[in-house]
């Protein structure tokens, strides 16, 4: 497929780019899809969560009444779930909460995604650009002229240009990422992709 190749101020430069239909073209797998974000947000957590169970309490050990003959339940120690100040039942434990996904898999979750965006007409392909000087003004600038300002942008560049990452770094909705980076959980939730030109070709060694 052929798309328009725009510059930074959102105009058409007049020349387009082909777009392979491996990559860009395919019927979307959803649930490739939601695997793929699965597992990029387990992989987030840290897992250090604990509470102390009843064999961690510090403290007495002591019968606290009499077994029978109170008219309540019996109580044998302290550390009973039951009382304030003991331990929990079941409670959580450090865990790891990775798991693992086959690398085709994220192949077809990353080409459903882009393949959506394109069907949806929110992927848009740039000339290279940069600016001279780190600005958020001129980061919101450039959003601007996609009509993009009020949404959440993801910027695909071949290699990392600090000025470019240094000037959208304080804009909560602005995110830039390199070709071979990717990750389908930002693809996903971006209402509008911007693609440079010279990452396309990156884009689909990696997913071709």
């Amino acid at each position: 497929m052929q798309l328009q190749v725009l510059n930074k101020n959102g105009q058409e430069t007049g020349r387009t780019v082909s777009l392979s239909d491996a990559v860009f073209g395919v019927n979307p797998n959803e649930h490739a899809v939601w695997l793929d974000v699965k597992q990029y947000l387990a992989n987030q957590r840290q897992g250090t969560h604990k509470s102390k169970e009843r064999a961690e309490i510090n403290a007495t050990t002591k019968k606290l009444k009499k077994q029978k003959g109170t008219g309540g339940a019996r109580a044998g120690s302290k550390k009973s779930p039951l009382f304030v100040g003991g331990g929990r039942v079941f409670g959580p434990r450090p865990r790891d909460y990775s798991f693992k996904l086959n690398k085709k898999l994220k192949v077809v979750a990353r080409r459903s995604v882009f393949s959506a965006k394109v069907a949806e007409n929110n992927l848009s392909v740039l000339e290279a650009f940069t600016f001279d000087t780190p600005s958020t003004k001129g980061y919101l600038a450039f959003l601007k002229a996609f009509n993009a300002e009020n949404k959440k942008t993801v910027l695909i560049v071949n290699e990392m240009e600090k000025s470019v990452y240094l000037s959208s770094r304080n804009l909560p909705n602005a995110t830039v990422l390199t070709a071979n980076a990717l990750n389908s959980y930002e693809l996903l939730h971006a209402d509008r992709i911007l693609v440079s030109e010279n990452s396309i070709a990156t884009i689909e060694a990696l997913l071709a």
